[in-house]
């Protein structure tokens, strides 16, 4: 997963002069299963992404590959998910 947040003294007008290159090169990494999914940050001030990668390095190769970041317009914050473990004591034989 990776938290993209707005670096301090960004304006609006310096991320929607990079948006239109950042959205089709997003599109481009969600049609080939890259990024399974995507939200806007309900304050306005980035977006979440889940990536399909193999680990955190994966991720960070790609995600600075994208305009935004290339300009240093945003901070990312990477944090490793996978399936919920405990639920495997579910499936445990009592």
């Amino acid at each position: 997963m990776v938290i993209l947040t707005v670096k301090a003294g960004v304006t609006r007008d310096q991320i929607m002069a990079v948006m239109p290159d950042e959205i089709r090169q997003t599109v481009q990494l969600y049609l080939n299963g890259t990024v399974r999914e995507w939200y806007s940050r309900s304050d306005g001030r980035g977006a979440v992404f889940l990536l399909n990668v193999r680990d955190v390095a994966e991720g960070h190769a790609i995600m600075e590959g994208l305009p935004l970041a290339r300009q240093a317009l945003m901070d990312h914050d990477y944090i490793a998910v996978g399936p919920l473990l405990p639920l495997g004591l579910l499936m445990a034989k009592p």
